[in-house]
């Protein structure tokens, strides 16, 4: 059953511009939205639309690429997440056959010499880039972007939560962030029964900022179990919480199931997943403790806690 949405638009112009007399009413309508219905719209980010737009044309020219060349930067030669996967190669519910989607993954833009991956620190390597001009540009522009409204958005649930303002940017300085680049073709035909687009799942880091284009697909579970869409706001973000923020506040903010299904048009998306640094300290927040509601989650770090979540719905990362 999909209703109509209560998944709220909100302005973010107040934290993006540094507006402080601004940032305590965004901080409450974003708190409010994290714990009823843990998503909502960003609108007023200032991400110029021509970095949305060339986005997603070089996405859209990655996946007409012959397969070939797509696997030629296939995800399972790298043990960081990294590069392309095809179709069926994701399982998001454990309950369903591989998701309808190909999927094309890069992260921090590092550099051989990197000393994180000189070191072999976990998910740290470089991107696989495509043989295709202007992707890597075009790919990079809009990561740093996303990257940036990502930081800012904390700045706003630090003060929502009671926190410093600046607590998270340590943890988000050098992110396990991944872009995504999706593509849903239209009326796919499951090979298996119950495939879909997207298994139903929630994420696993920080938040998700989701750029979609017109095709609908996108479903999230209310609280009360119904499934509704989110509004349809020409260059605005779906911001939602994964897991990771849920595990760091105690479950004050809740990570939102969603899934997607199989479009009636050819469907494209580009999510960018902000998980924390790797070695970040995932730790309940104190200021979210108290003797009514302790602790439930043991600590962890950015990078073990990926490793978990990865390792259940990628099928290739159990035999690394």
């Amino acid at each position: 059953m999909t209703v109509r949405s209560e998944i709220p638009v909100i302005d973010v112009s107040a934290v993006v511009n540094d507006d402080s007399a601004g940032i305590d009413d965004l901080a409450r309508q974003m708190g409010e939205a994290c714990r009823r219905i843990g998503f909502f719209c960003v609108t007023g980010h200032g991400i110029d639309p021509a970095v949305l737009r060339r986005s997603f044309e070089m996405s859209q020219a990655f996946f007409a690429l012959p397969l070939e060349r797509k696997m030629a930067v296939t995800m399972t030669k790298s043990p960081n997440n990294l590069g392309y996967m095809p179709f069926a190669g994701e399982t998001l519910d454990p309950d369903k056959p591989g998701d309808l989607k190909e999927t094309y993954n890069l992260g921090l833009d590092l550099a051989a010499d990197d000393p994180e991956i000189l070191a072999g620190k976990p998910f740290r390597g470089v991107n696989q880039w495509p043989d295709l001009p202007d992707f890597r540009a075009a790919m990079l522009a809009y990561y740093n972007a996303v990257w940036t409204l990502g930081r800012q958005l904390h700045f706003a649930f630090s003060r929502d939560l009671g926190l410093a303002d600046e607590f998270f940017e340590d943890k988000l300085d050098r992110p396990l962030g991944y872009l995504r680049l999706l593509h849903y073709p239209a009326n796919a035909q499951p090979t298996v029964a119950g495939q879909t687009g997207a298994g139903e799942h929630t994420d696993y880091g920080n938040i998700t900022l989701l750029l979609p284009d017109a095709t609908p697909g996108l479903e999230v579970r209310t609280r009360e179990g119904d499934w509704i869409e989110p509004p349809a706001v020409p260059d605005a973000f779906v911001c939602n919480i994964g897991d990771c923020l849920m595990r760091w506040t105690n479950d004050i903010y809740v990570s939102t199931p969603h899934r997607v299904r199989v479009p009636e048009q050819e469907r494209y998306s580009i999510a960018f997943f902000l998980d924390p640094n790797p070695d970040a300290d995932v730790t309940v927040l104190p200021a979210c403790v108290s003797d009514e509601r302790p602790a439930k989650y043991p600590p962890t770090t950015g990078a073990t806690y990926l490793a978990e979540r990865l390792t259940a719905t990628q099928e290739f990362r159990r035999d690394m």
